[in-house]
């Protein structure tokens, strides 16, 4: 039987929020989307708990994580997190595969995908998660930077968003991989302003079942905290097997912030 909650301290919930690599995968203020998803936890009573996920943490530690996060990083680095976590493919395809939710921001989808093939070096083997590649075309192309304003794809959500004032999705990508989707991969938004995953067919990020992949930083969560209280609400339905409704809390300045990058950017909101 399911109900609905809103005021969530007679549930005395508790979340445990799994950071992949945060020594060496947190670049462009990647730590600030985890900061947001304890402050908007907190704020309504919710525990959480952080747990870093490295090269010492076993299969069965990922089992009780209840939302995964995964930041940016450097070529060399995603090389170093690929190598361990090939060792951890079972438990995050496992993860995934129980609808658990989680966030992969602009290295991490590449290392969720099928593969990657950076600048130099060889071809990085992916845990093909999101059905996906990304090629580094070298250093002679330009690397896509800037401020993006997409829309949100809410039919490829598990569930929808209610975004003020509407489905965008603002952030900052810096990246010189491009990735391009498979048949079975469904993209976050379609890009209004920006170049999103390669500059080329209007895709930004990636969605598979609760898993979310894209390559805005900026961070993420701070402008656009509607996406961490999906990202909480679904990890709680999911963890107690009831429906969820998080209280309002005041995202005026966030909004207003969100609304000023899209009037500079001359997009009609």
């Amino acid at each position: 039987m399911t109900k609905t909650i809103s005021h969530l301290s007679s549930l005395n919930s508790h979340l445990v929020i799994g950071w992949l690599y945060p020594q060496l995968m947190s670049t462009y203020g990647d730590r600030g989307n985890i900061l947001v998803l304890q402050k908007r936890c907190e704020w309504r009573g919710i525990k959480t708990e952080i747990v870093d996920i490295d090269q010492s943490t076993n299969d069965q530690r990922l089992t009780t994580i209840d939302l995964l996060f995964g930041g940016g990083a450097q070529d060399r680095e995603q090389e170093i997190v690929m190598n361990d976590l090939m060792k951890k493919k079972h438990a995050i395809k496992q993860h995934i595969g129980a609808d658990k939710p989680a966030l992969f921001v602009c290295g991490a989808p590449q290392l969720m995908g099928n593969y990657y093939e950076p600048a130099a070096g060889k071809r990085i083997e992916g845990l093909g998660i999101f059905d996906m590649a990304s090629i580094h075309p070298g250093p002679k192309q330009d690397r896509l930077i800037g401020n993006v304003v997409a829309q949100i794809q809410t039919n490829n959500l598990s569930s929808p968003y209610h975004l003020v004032p509407g489905p965008f999705l603002v952030g900052f990508e810096n990246h010189g991989g491009r990735t391009y989707l498979g048949e079975n991969a469904k993209p976050f938004a379609k890009v209004i302003k920006g170049f999103g995953n390669n500059g080329e067919d209007g895709t930004e990020g990636v969605v598979y079942k609760n898993a979310i992949g894209s390559y805005l930083h900026g961070p993420l969560l701070p402008k656009n905290p509607q996406i961490a209280d999906w990202l909480i609400t679904k990890t709680l339905e999911i963890k107690y097997k009831i429906e969820i409704k998080l209280d309002d809390l005041d995202d005026s300045l966030e909004e207003k912030a969100k609304e000023a990058i899209m009037s500079r950017l001359k997009v009609n909101f």
